[in-house]
């Protein structure tokens, strides 16, 4: 999947949206910062909005949701755009 969503479980954000290899611009339209959390050595792209603001900016960007999943109290939706 080109497009990887993860929610941490609060309704409000931070929602990761990337890995260190996710394109830059898309995540400047998102409004995503790179972070790294001690004893990692990769970095991953948060925003402090919900989920389902995201979901909602992705789809104005022609994203669409092709599966999603829950990994313990994670949630992870994939997103494909044609």
């Amino acid at each position: 999947c080109p497009s990887l969503l993860h929610a941490v479980p609060k309704e409000t954000g931070p929602t990761m949206v990337g890995d260190e290899h996710s394109d830059p611009h898309l995540m400047s339209i998102l409004g995503a910062t790179k972070r790294s959390t001690l004893g990692n050595n990769f970095c991953e792209y948060y925003v402090n909005d919900a989920p389902r603001v995201v979901l909602d900016k992705l789809e104005s960007l022609g994203y669409r949701v092709v599966s999603m999943t829950g990994v313990g109290q994670t949630l992870v939706w994939c997103l494909h755009r044609e």
